[in-house]
Protein backbone atom coordinates (compact mmCIF):
# COMPACT_ATOMS: atom_id res chain seq x y z
CA UNK A 1 0.00 0.00 0.00
CA UNK A 2 2.68 2.26 0.43
CA UNK A 3 4.53 2.32 -2.86
CA UNK A 4 2.13 4.59 -4.47
CA UNK A 5 2.52 7.20 -2.03
CA UNK A 6 6.63 6.37 -2.38
CA UNK A 7 6.21 6.98 -5.98
CA UNK A 8 4.11 9.99 -6.49
CA UNK A 9 6.47 11.46 -3.34
CA UNK A 10 9.86 10.50 -5.53
CA UNK A 11 7.91 12.47 -8.80
CA UNK A 12 7.67 15.50 -6.43
CA UNK A 13 11.24 15.40 -5.56
CA UNK A 14 12.20 15.18 -9.26
CA UNK A 15 10.09 17.96 -9.92
CA UNK A 16 11.65 20.30 -7.66
CA UNK A 17 15.12 19.58 -9.67
CA UNK A 18 15.33 23.13 -10.39
CA UNK A 19 15.28 24.26 -7.00
CA UNK A 20 18.04 22.68 -4.93
CA UNK A 21 17.23 23.43 -1.44
CA UNK A 22 13.56 21.90 -1.99
CA UNK A 23 15.05 18.89 -3.70
CA UNK A 24 17.52 18.11 -0.56
CA UNK A 25 14.29 19.20 2.09
CA UNK A 26 11.70 16.75 0.17
CA UNK A 27 15.12 13.91 -0.12
CA UNK A 28 15.50 13.99 3.50
CA UNK A 29 11.46 13.66 4.21
CA UNK A 30 11.52 11.14 2.16
CA UNK A 31 14.34 9.30 3.89
CA UNK A 32 12.35 9.50 7.29
CA UNK A 33 8.89 8.81 6.03
CA UNK A 34 9.69 5.88 4.49
CA UNK A 35 13.23 4.35 5.26
CA UNK A 36 12.45 1.14 7.28
CA UNK A 37 13.61 1.23 11.14
CA UNK A 38 16.89 -1.30 11.61
CA UNK A 39 15.45 -4.14 14.07
CA UNK A 40 15.71 -4.04 17.48
CA UNK A 41 18.58 -5.99 18.46
CA UNK A 42 18.32 -7.88 21.99
CA UNK A 43 21.88 -8.70 23.78
CA UNK A 44 21.86 -12.56 25.05
CA UNK A 45 25.20 -13.92 26.39
CA UNK A 46 25.73 -17.85 26.09
CA UNK A 47 28.14 -19.53 28.05
CA UNK A 48 29.59 -22.91 26.91
CA UNK A 49 32.65 -24.83 27.63
CA UNK A 50 35.45 -25.48 25.07
CA UNK A 51 33.43 -28.25 22.98
CA UNK A 52 32.00 -29.06 19.77
CA UNK A 53 28.64 -29.43 21.63
CA UNK A 54 27.47 -25.95 21.33
CA UNK A 55 28.46 -25.59 17.92
CA UNK A 56 25.15 -24.79 16.82
CA UNK A 57 25.59 -21.33 18.35
CA UNK A 58 29.24 -20.63 17.85
CA UNK A 59 28.12 -21.03 14.05
CA UNK A 60 25.16 -18.84 15.08
CA UNK A 61 27.39 -16.02 15.61
CA UNK A 62 30.26 -16.52 13.33
CA UNK A 63 27.58 -16.62 10.40
CA UNK A 64 26.16 -13.61 11.68
CA UNK A 65 22.64 -15.81 11.96
CA UNK A 66 21.65 -14.66 15.82
CA UNK A 67 22.04 -11.19 13.89
CA UNK A 68 19.63 -11.84 11.56
CA UNK A 69 17.05 -13.05 14.44
CA UNK A 70 16.97 -10.07 15.82
CA UNK A 71 19.40 -10.85 18.62
CA UNK A 72 23.36 -9.12 20.16
CA UNK A 73 24.60 -12.53 21.24
CA UNK A 74 27.89 -13.15 22.16
CA UNK A 75 29.59 -16.21 23.05
CA UNK A 76 31.01 -16.92 26.80
CA UNK A 77 33.98 -19.56 27.29
CA UNK A 78 33.08 -21.13 30.71
CA UNK A 79 35.91 -23.33 31.97
CA UNK A 80 33.75 -25.99 34.40
CA UNK A 81 30.96 -27.21 33.01
CA UNK A 82 29.29 -27.62 36.06
CA UNK A 83 29.24 -24.34 37.20
CA UNK A 84 27.34 -22.62 34.01
CA UNK A 85 23.78 -22.80 36.36
CA UNK A 86 25.39 -20.62 38.66
CA UNK A 87 26.46 -18.02 35.89
CA UNK A 88 22.85 -18.42 34.30
CA UNK A 89 21.56 -17.47 37.92
CA UNK A 90 23.65 -14.68 38.39
CA UNK A 91 22.88 -13.08 34.82
CA UNK A 92 26.70 -13.33 33.74
CA UNK A 93 24.79 -14.96 30.80
CA UNK A 94 21.52 -15.49 29.81
CA UNK A 95 21.34 -18.69 28.45
CA UNK A 96 24.12 -21.92 29.00
CA UNK A 97 25.12 -25.07 27.71
CA UNK A 98 25.14 -27.06 30.83
CA UNK A 99 25.12 -31.25 30.23
CA UNK A 100 22.15 -33.08 30.90
CA UNK A 101 23.08 -34.08 34.30
CA UNK A 102 24.44 -30.67 35.47
CA UNK A 103 21.22 -29.15 34.49
CA UNK A 104 18.89 -31.87 36.38
CA UNK A 105 21.17 -31.50 39.39
CA UNK A 106 21.07 -28.21 39.58
CA UNK A 107 16.83 -28.16 38.82
CA UNK A 108 17.07 -30.70 41.97
CA UNK A 109 18.98 -28.54 44.13
CA UNK A 110 16.22 -25.81 43.73
CA UNK A 111 17.35 -23.68 40.51
CA UNK A 112 14.39 -22.86 38.22
CA UNK A 113 16.14 -23.53 34.89
CA UNK A 114 14.47 -24.89 32.08
CA UNK A 115 15.75 -26.28 28.68
CA UNK A 116 14.54 -23.69 25.64
CA UNK A 117 16.00 -25.53 22.75
CA UNK A 118 18.92 -28.74 22.07
CA UNK A 119 22.25 -28.60 21.44
CA UNK A 120 23.95 -31.76 20.75
CA UNK A 121 23.05 -35.34 20.98
CA UNK A 122 25.09 -38.94 21.29
CA UNK A 123 25.59 -40.97 18.37
CA UNK A 124 27.91 -43.37 17.37
CA UNK A 125 30.11 -40.93 15.64
CA UNK A 126 30.31 -38.74 19.11
CA UNK A 127 30.58 -41.96 21.31
CA UNK A 128 33.67 -42.81 19.80
CA UNK A 129 35.26 -39.31 20.25
CA UNK A 130 34.75 -39.64 23.88
CA UNK A 131 37.48 -41.05 25.79
CA UNK A 132 39.08 -41.89 29.18
CA UNK A 133 43.04 -40.70 28.45
CA UNK A 134 45.92 -42.02 30.64
CA UNK A 135 49.09 -40.66 30.78
CA UNK A 136 52.04 -42.04 30.21
CA UNK A 137 53.69 -44.31 32.67
CA UNK A 138 50.31 -45.80 33.54
CA UNK A 139 48.97 -49.06 32.11
CA UNK A 140 44.57 -48.54 31.91
CA UNK A 141 42.65 -50.61 29.36
CA UNK A 142 39.57 -52.27 31.74
CA UNK A 143 37.62 -50.77 33.90
CA UNK A 144 38.85 -52.21 36.96
CA UNK A 145 42.25 -50.89 36.30
CA UNK A 146 40.95 -47.36 37.38
CA UNK A 147 40.89 -48.12 40.90
CA UNK A 148 42.87 -46.62 42.73
CA UNK A 149 43.82 -44.12 40.57
CA UNK A 150 43.05 -40.25 40.36
CA UNK A 151 41.09 -39.42 37.40
CA UNK A 152 40.27 -35.87 36.00
CA UNK A 153 36.95 -34.93 35.04
CA UNK A 154 35.65 -31.34 33.55
CA UNK A 155 32.81 -31.20 36.16
CA UNK A 156 31.79 -33.77 38.52
CA UNK A 157 28.24 -35.07 37.97
CA UNK A 158 28.61 -33.71 34.60
CA UNK A 159 28.05 -35.67 31.26
CA UNK A 160 31.27 -36.98 30.62
CA UNK A 161 31.75 -38.42 34.27
CA UNK A 162 28.22 -39.53 35.05
CA UNK A 163 28.75 -41.65 31.83
CA UNK A 164 32.35 -42.94 33.07
CA UNK A 165 29.97 -43.98 36.53
CA UNK A 166 27.70 -46.15 34.56
CA UNK A 167 30.48 -48.06 32.81
CA UNK A 168 32.35 -48.49 35.93
CA UNK A 169 29.08 -50.08 37.58
CA UNK A 170 28.04 -51.83 34.11
CA UNK A 171 31.74 -53.35 34.17
CA UNK A 172 31.41 -54.39 38.05
CA UNK A 173 33.51 -51.28 39.10
CA UNK A 174 32.64 -49.75 42.26
CA UNK A 175 33.16 -46.05 41.55
CA UNK A 176 33.77 -44.92 45.31
CA UNK A 177 36.88 -47.03 44.27
CA UNK A 178 37.91 -44.10 42.05
CA UNK A 179 39.17 -40.81 43.06
CA UNK A 180 37.60 -37.87 40.79
CA UNK A 181 38.75 -34.38 40.47
CA UNK A 182 37.75 -31.50 38.09
CA UNK A 183 40.39 -30.57 35.59
CA UNK A 184 39.30 -28.13 32.86
CA UNK A 185 39.66 -28.90 29.17
CA UNK A 186 42.16 -26.79 28.13
CA UNK A 187 44.43 -27.47 31.54
CA UNK A 188 44.35 -31.20 31.00
CA UNK A 189 46.87 -32.13 29.15
CA UNK A 190 49.24 -30.25 31.48
CA UNK A 191 47.67 -32.07 34.60
CA UNK A 192 48.58 -35.74 32.91
CA UNK A 193 52.14 -34.48 32.21
CA UNK A 194 52.69 -33.22 35.67
CA UNK A 195 51.39 -36.87 37.15
CA UNK A 196 48.55 -34.90 38.88
CA UNK A 197 46.23 -37.61 37.50
CA UNK A 198 46.46 -41.07 36.14
CA UNK A 199 43.61 -40.30 33.36
CA UNK A 200 41.20 -37.69 32.27
CA UNK A 201 37.73 -37.84 30.71
CA UNK A 202 37.90 -36.04 27.71
CA UNK A 203 36.73 -35.51 24.14
CA UNK A 204 37.72 -34.35 20.74
CA UNK A 205 39.15 -32.48 19.70
CA UNK A 206 41.65 -32.86 22.99
CA UNK A 207 41.90 -36.20 22.40
CA UNK A 208 43.77 -35.67 18.83
CA UNK A 209 45.47 -32.53 20.34
CA UNK A 210 47.29 -34.79 23.13
CA UNK A 211 47.74 -37.56 21.52
CA UNK A 212 49.63 -35.66 18.54
CA UNK A 213 51.99 -34.62 21.81
CA UNK A 214 52.93 -37.73 23.02
CA UNK A 215 50.68 -36.80 26.30
CA UNK A 216 49.15 -40.49 26.87
CA UNK A 217 47.15 -42.61 25.13
CA UNK A 218 43.34 -43.82 24.86
CA UNK A 219 42.47 -46.03 27.87
CA UNK A 220 38.90 -46.82 27.15
CA UNK A 221 36.06 -45.33 24.55
CA UNK A 222 33.56 -46.06 27.80
CA UNK A 223 30.81 -43.60 25.49
CA UNK A 224 30.89 -45.54 22.35
CA UNK A 225 30.99 -49.16 25.12
CA UNK A 226 27.47 -47.51 26.53
CA UNK A 227 25.92 -46.96 22.76
CA UNK A 228 23.77 -44.10 23.90
CA UNK A 229 21.80 -41.73 21.90
CA UNK A 230 20.41 -38.88 24.12
CA UNK A 231 20.86 -35.56 24.41
CA UNK A 232 24.45 -34.19 25.67
CA UNK A 233 23.73 -30.66 26.11
CA UNK A 234 20.93 -28.21 26.10
CA UNK A 235 20.77 -24.71 26.28
CA UNK A 236 19.31 -23.73 29.06
CA UNK A 237 18.05 -20.17 30.53
CA UNK A 238 16.19 -19.42 33.78
CA UNK A 239 12.14 -19.78 33.34
CA UNK A 240 12.14 -16.39 34.94
CA UNK A 241 14.15 -14.98 32.33
CA UNK A 242 12.60 -17.45 29.18
CA UNK A 243 8.82 -16.09 30.66
CA UNK A 244 9.68 -12.89 30.05
CA UNK A 245 11.55 -13.05 27.21
CA UNK A 246 9.50 -15.23 24.93
CA UNK A 247 10.21 -13.01 21.58
CA UNK A 248 14.27 -13.49 22.20
CA UNK A 249 13.61 -17.06 23.08
CA UNK A 250 11.89 -17.86 19.95
CA UNK A 251 14.62 -16.15 18.28
CA UNK A 252 17.45 -18.31 19.55
CA UNK A 253 15.25 -21.33 18.43
CA UNK A 254 15.02 -20.06 14.90
CA UNK A 255 18.62 -19.10 14.85
CA UNK A 256 20.06 -22.30 16.49
CA UNK A 257 17.89 -24.75 14.19
CA UNK A 258 19.27 -23.05 11.13
CA UNK A 259 22.98 -23.26 12.31
CA UNK A 260 22.55 -26.74 13.58
CA UNK A 261 21.71 -27.70 9.97
CA UNK A 262 24.88 -25.70 8.59
CA UNK A 263 27.27 -27.77 11.70
CA UNK A 264 25.70 -31.29 10.53
CA UNK A 265 26.14 -30.61 6.93
CA UNK A 266 29.05 -27.92 6.18
CA UNK A 267 32.41 -29.60 8.28
CA UNK A 268 34.20 -26.45 7.30
CA UNK A 269 32.32 -23.63 8.56
CA UNK A 270 31.67 -26.00 12.21
CA UNK A 271 35.29 -26.22 12.40
CA UNK A 272 36.19 -22.68 11.98
CA UNK A 273 33.63 -21.67 14.13
CA UNK A 274 34.42 -24.01 16.98
CA UNK A 275 38.21 -23.41 16.85
CA UNK A 276 37.20 -19.96 16.96
CA UNK A 277 35.87 -20.33 20.35
CA UNK A 278 37.79 -23.40 21.93
CA UNK A 279 41.17 -21.85 21.10
CA UNK A 280 42.07 -25.20 19.50
CA UNK A 281 44.02 -25.05 16.19
CA UNK A 282 41.95 -25.25 13.46
CA UNK A 283 44.08 -28.62 11.89
CA UNK A 284 42.96 -30.21 14.86
CA UNK A 285 39.44 -29.40 14.94
CA UNK A 286 39.16 -30.21 11.02
CA UNK A 287 40.16 -33.75 12.40
CA UNK A 288 37.36 -34.41 14.17
CA UNK A 289 33.67 -34.20 12.94
CA UNK A 290 31.99 -32.06 15.56
CA UNK A 291 29.42 -33.50 17.88
CA UNK A 292 25.68 -34.06 16.28
CA UNK A 293 23.49 -30.88 16.59
CA UNK A 294 20.19 -31.82 17.55
CA UNK A 295 17.62 -28.68 18.15
CA UNK A 296 14.92 -30.37 19.06
CA UNK A 297 14.57 -31.20 22.48
CA UNK A 298 11.38 -32.82 23.99
CA UNK A 299 10.85 -33.51 27.95
CA UNK A 300 11.14 -37.90 27.22
CA UNK A 301 14.41 -37.50 25.73
CA UNK A 302 15.70 -36.54 29.21
CA UNK A 303 14.06 -40.23 31.08
CA UNK A 304 17.33 -41.97 30.29
CA UNK A 305 19.51 -39.11 32.28
CA UNK A 306 16.87 -39.15 35.28
CA UNK A 307 17.08 -42.49 35.76
CA UNK A 308 21.14 -43.11 35.57
CA UNK A 309 21.31 -40.29 37.63
CA UNK A 310 19.07 -41.80 40.32
CA UNK A 311 20.78 -44.47 40.13
CA UNK A 312 24.56 -42.97 41.25
CA UNK A 313 21.97 -41.30 44.05
CA UNK A 314 22.99 -37.84 42.35
CA UNK A 315 18.78 -36.45 42.99
CA UNK A 316 17.21 -36.20 45.87
CA UNK A 317 13.70 -34.77 44.29
CA UNK A 318 11.53 -36.34 42.21
CA UNK A 319 11.76 -34.25 39.03
CA UNK A 320 8.62 -34.11 36.79
CA UNK A 321 10.17 -34.62 33.18
CA UNK A 322 7.37 -32.01 31.73
CA UNK A 323 8.46 -29.04 33.30
CA UNK A 324 11.57 -29.26 32.18
CA UNK A 325 11.45 -28.00 28.66
CA UNK A 326 10.64 -24.54 27.63
CA UNK A 327 7.18 -24.98 25.79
Amino acid sequence: MIEPFREAFMNRISQSAARPWARLFLSAVALAAFSVPARAQTKIAIGCTATSDCASAMVAVDQGIFTKHGLDAQMVRIGINSTIPAAILSDSIQIGGPTESVFLQAVDGGLDLVAVEGASRMDPIANEAVAAFARNGTTLKEAKDFVGKKVGAPGIGAFLQVLFVKWLVEKGVDPKSVNFVEVTFPTMSDTLKSGAVDAVLTAEPFVTRMTKAGTGYVAAHYAAELARTEPIISYVAARAYAEKNPEAIANFRAAIAEAADIVNNDREKASVSIANFTKQPLEIVRLNRPNLAAPELKSDQLAWWLDVMKQQNLLQSQIDPSKLVFP
